[in-house]
């Protein structure tokens, strides 16, 4: 198996590093401070740590104007350093964060951010689907919010169906099939890969394992490894073989992969969701949200910068990036999409994707199972 521009997986990388390229100019924007910092000349300074797509201009000069306020971005290229430099006590430079959704529930165990009373965000629950609405679980903390979903997406098969049926990937089998050797490609987007796979194999990896079910995902990442061409981490290369049909699939992405090429007219790559099996939803639900860090100089203006991030305008916006174009849990939002953005974002798909998924979390073995991964694979070379 050809192995391209690995060297991240095992680290806990996230899709946006390889976005990036994973290179030495992201993880300075992700970790130097004030990125993107304007003169500081209003009335309120505020520090907001987030992904690229939420400093958008169009974004958060808007905000800035109606507050009389300057906001210092700083972007995070992974989900996990961004937790652990606000962790480690770098919540005290910050006002607000937007991150992938498991993090943003950790600070309220790690005791960092102000949780947020859904009574007061009741107008903007009452803008969400009702999927999203409170209590919403997944930012649960003790009963209390400790954020609100700002973008989601699912994990399934990239297909392009000018070379595949979407039919033929009702499951994962195709990935052990003869007949697709040399035809697959893995991302190598950290422990992205490895979940399907589970599911796949019958095990939940969301929950405590025993040794039984971590040698299970071994035997299902060896046989996946058997019939990959090659494990890629850069997106522009795993693109560009789906769309020439070097690849048949593209598997541990999903819609993040997906967008950009339908947002340049390519209707024909889609990802999907396959059926439950075993009593398992095939798909992940992944999801970013946004919260308040504790301790903030400016706890109503910090609200407000949430309130804004959701709002139906703002959502249209957050939604439709340069880099990527993902969902909106703002039910509101959707009659401000035009018919081509509801084509690129497969809106008329996503509530099956939903019902066949389940979110993303932290997963207790995540360490035990990158580990196998890369075991795996260099047996596999």
């Amino acid at each position: 198996m050809k192995k391209l521009m690995n060297g991240m997986a095992g680290m806990g990388v996230d899709r946006r590093t390889v976005l990036k390229g994973g290179t030495a100019a992201a993880a300075t924007a992700a970790f130097g401070g004030g990125f993107g910092m304007r003169p500081a000349s209003a009335a309120t300074s505020m520090r907001y740590m987030c992904w690229e797509g939420y400093d958008k201009e169009s974004i958060i000069g808007p905000f800035e104007k109606a507050n009389d306020a300057e906001l210092s971005i700083d972007l995070i290229t992974d989900s996990a350093g961004g937790f652990a430099k606000l962790a480690a006590g770098g919540y005290r430079d910050f006002d607000v964060v937007s991150s992938d959704s498991p993090w943003i529930a950790r600070m309220g165990p790690a005791g960092i951010c102000e949780y947020l009373d859904d009574e007061e965000f009741a107008d903007a629950y009452a803008s969400f689907y009702p999927q999203f609405r409170a209590p919403f679980a997944p930012l649960q903390f003790e009963g209390k919010a400790t954020g609100l979903p700002t973008r989601w997406g699912w994990v399934g098969p990239t297909v392009n169906t000018k070379f595949d049926k979407l039919e033929t990937w009702s499951s994962y089998d195709p990935c052990f099939d003869p007949a697709y050797k040399d035809k697959i490609c893995v991302l190598d987007w950290g422990d992205w890969p490895i979940m399907p796979m589970a599911l796949h194999a019958g095990i939940n990896p969301y929950k405590e394992l025993d040794d039984a079910e971590l040698k299970e995902i071994r035997k299902v990442l060896r046989a996946l490894f058997k019939n990959t061409r090659a494990l890629v981490g850069d997106l522009s290369v795993a693109q560009k073989g789906l769309m020439d049909g070097s690849f048949r699939a593209l598997i541990g992405g999903g819609t993040y992969c997906t967008s950009a090429l339908r947002k340049d007219g390519n209707d024909h790559i889609m990802s999907i969701v396959p059926e439950p099996k075993d009593g398992l939803n095939q798909g992940i639900i992944w999801m970013e949200a946004t919260g308040v860090l504790k301790g903030t100089d400016n706890p109503d203006l910090a609200k407000d910068l949430v309130r804004h991030m959701v709002s139906p305008e703002v959502s249209v916006d957050l939604a439709w990036t340069e880099a990527t174009c993902n969902l909106v849990p703002s039910q509101d939002a959707e009659d401000l999409f035009s018919d081509e953005q509801k084509s690129v974002l497969q809106m008329d798909y996503m509530w099956e994707a939903w019902d066949k998924s389940q979110f993303h979390d932290i997963a207790p073995n995540v360490d035990e199972m990158l580990a196998i991964f890369q075991e795996e694979l260099a047996a596999a070379n």
